[in-house]
C-alpha cells in the first residue's frame, strides 16, 4: 500500500501520498477530476513556477513579505520553473475553468518545499502558508491567466517560431537553387502556362514568412499581463504597486517586454489574445497543408504521377510493396495541421465563454494553444530537414512535360488571336500532334514564326510574348 500522511485544512483532514509535495486542495482535486489520462502541459507548470517566483520577489520588494519568507518561496518556485517538480502536479486539464486547482497545486508544493528547507515536515503549512504567503496579493483568476501568457510566449519563442524559421530558410534556399528551371504550371489541377520551379518554392516561402508575421503580430497582446487584477479585476487585497513590480521583475528575468494590462478585467474575463494567436496558428496550419500537399502532388509517381520532384527516400517503405517511397513527412505535417484546425474550434468556443467577470475555460485554452504551437513548430522543423532540404528536381521529366504542354499555345494569342489558338490546341489534342505541327497544318503560323513566338522560357514575365517580330 502507498504510504500516506494526514493533513488538515479548513475543510478537514485528508490523506496524501507521503512522498508527494502537494497538499489537501490538490489531493481533493485529484479525486474529483478523474477525467482523461493526460495532465496539463509541462509548460504551464513551469510558467507557474516563474509566476510564483516573480510574485514573491515583488512582494519582498514592496515589503509585503519579509526576506525570511520570500527567499524560501523563491527557491522552491525555481525548482518548479526548472522542471524539477513536474511529478508533483498531477491534475488534468479538466478541472475548474479558472485553473484554481493548478494554482493551489503550485501554492501547496511551494509551501511544502519552502517549509522543508526551513526544517519543517511536509504539511506543516508554517512558517510559510500556501495562501497567506505563496499566494500573497494574488488570485487564481489573475495568476492562472498570467501563467497562460508566460507559457504561450515561451512556446512561441522556443518551438514554433524556430521551426517556422527553419522551414522558411529551407524553402528559400530551394527557390534560389531552382529559379531557372521552367516547369509546367497547373490551375484547376489542369495544364496551364509555364512557371518556374523556383517560383513555386518562393510562393511557399512567402506563405511561411506571412505566418511568422501573423504570429509576431499577436505577441504584443500576450505581453500584457492581468496579474494584479486578483479576484474580479479590481486589485482587491494586493499592494497598489504589485502589478508594476511583478511585470518589471518578470521582464528582467525573461527578456520579454511583459507589462501590466491597463484593464485587468479584459485579461481575465476574456481571452481574445489567445483566440487571436490561435487564429494565426490556424492560418499557418492552412498554409502548411497547401505546401505539403503541393510537394506531395509534385513528387507523386515516380512513374504514374507528376514526378517533377524526387521525394527523398527516408528508409521507411511499404510493408508489402518493396522499394516504395512514400511522402511520410508530408503526411505527418498535414495530420498535425488537422489537429491544429480542431484546436481552433476548441479555442474559439472556449474563448467565447467569458461570462461576466471571468472566462472559465482557461485550462483548455492554454492546453490547445501550447499543443498547436509545439506540434506546428516540431512538424515544420522536421519537414524542413527531412523533406524540403532533400528534395531534388526531376529535370528530364519537367522538361518533357513543358515541351508537350498544349497550353504553350497561349503565347500565340497576341499574334493570331484567341480563336485560332484554340483551333491549334484542339487539333493537337485530337490527333496527338505537337502544337507546332498543328499550327502549320492549319496554316495559322509558319514553322519559323512558331519557333520565334512559342518559347517557354520567355513566357515567364509580363510583356514577353508581345516583344519582337
Amino acid at each position: 500500500m502507498t504510504r500516506t500522511r494526514t493533513e488538515t485544512d479548513s475543510l478537514g483532514t485528508i490523506d496524501i501520498p507521503a512522498d508527494r509535495y502537494w497538499g489537501p486542495q490538490t489531493e481533493r482535486a485529484r479525486a474529483l477530476f478523474r477525467i482523461g489520462e493526460g495532465r496539463l502541459d509541462p509548460g504551464v507548470i513551469r510558467a507557474s513556477g516563474l509566476q510564483k517566483w516573480a510574485a514573491a520577489e515583488a512582494n519582498r520588494r514592496l515589503g509585503e513579505l519579509p526576506d525570511a519568507i520570500a527567499e524560501p518561496i523563491k527557491a522552491a518556485a525555481e525548482e518548479i520553473a526548472a522542471g524539477l517538480r513536474d511529478a508533483d502536479f498531477p491534475l488534468p486539464v479538466w478541472q475548474t475553468g479558472s485553473g484554481t486547482q493548478t494554482n493551489m497545486n503550485a501554492n501547496e508544493v511551494i509551501s511544502n518545499l519552502a517549509n522543508e528547507r526551513l526544517g519543517q515536515p511536509l504539511g506543516a503549512r508554517a512558517p510559510i502558508h500556501p495562501n497567506d504567503h505563496v499566494n500573497r496579493g494574488q488570485s487564481s483568476n489573475d495568476s492562472f491567466p498570467t501563467v497562460m501568457h508566460i507559457a504561450a510566449v515561451a512556446a512561441l519563442r522556443a518551438r514554433l517560431l524556430p521551426g517556422l524559421a527553419a522551414l522558411h530558410a529551407a524553402l528559400t534556399d530551394k527557390a534560389q537553387d531552382y529559379a531557372a528551371i521552367v516547369k509546367l504550371g497547373r490551375t484547376h489541377m489542369m495544364d496551364a502556362v509555364p512557371v518556374t520551379l523556383g517560383g513555386a518554392f518562393a510562393t511557399w516561402a512567402r506563405q511561411v514568412e506571412n505566418g511568422v508575421a501573423r504570429i509576431a503580430d499577436a505577441i504584443p497582446r500576450l505581453l500584457l499581463l492581468p496579474q494584479g487584477g486578483t479576484a474580479a479585476g479590481t486589485g482587491l487585497n494586493r499592494h497598489p504597486d504589485f502589478d508594476d513590480a511583478f511585470c518589471a521583475i518578470l521582464a528582467a528575468r525573461t527578456g520579454e517586454a511583459f507589462a501590466p494590462n491597463p484593464d485587468k478585467s479584459e485579461g481575465m474575463a476574456a481571452h481574445d489574445a489567445f483566440v487571436e494567436l490561435h487564429g494565426a496558428m490556424n492560418t499557418v496550419a492552412v498554409s502548411l497543408t497547401k505546401i505539403a500537399n503541393d510537394i506531395r502532388l509534385m513528387g507523386s509517381g515516380p512513374r504514374g504521377g507528376l514526378g517533377e520532384l524526387i521525394v527523398p527516400a527516408d528508409g521507411l517503405s511499404s510493408s508489402i510493396m518493396p522499394g516504395k517511397t512514400n511522402p511520410t513527412q508530408a503526411e505527418a505535417l498535414t495530420m498535425v495541421c488537422a489537429r491544429v484546425m480542431g484546436n481552433q474550434t476548441t479555442v474559439t468556443i472556449a474563448g467565447a465563454q467569458g461570462h461576466l467577470e471571468l472566462n472559465v475555460f482557461k485550462p483548455v485554452i492554454i492546453q490547445c494553444v501550447l499543443e498547436s504551437a509545439h506540434l506546428l513548430g516540431d512538424a515544420a522543423s522536421s519537414f524542413a530537414t527531412h523533406m524540403v532540404a532533400k528534395l531534388t528536381p526531376n529535370r528530364a521529366r519537367i522538361a518533357d512535360q513543358v515541351a508537350k504542354s498544349l497550353m504553350l499555345v497561349t503565347a500565340l494569342n497576341p499574334r493570331i488571336g484567341y480563336d485560332k489558338a484554340v483551333s491549334i490546341a484542339k487539333l493537337a489534342l485530337a490527333e496527338d500532334l505537337t502544337l507546332k505541327d498543328a499550327a502549320i497544318r492549319l496554316g495559322h503560323v509558319t514553322a519559323e514564326e512558331f519557333d520565334r513566338w512559342v518559347r517557354p522560357e520567355e513566357m515567364l514575365r509580363p510583356g514577353a510574348t508581345l516583344a519582337g517580330g
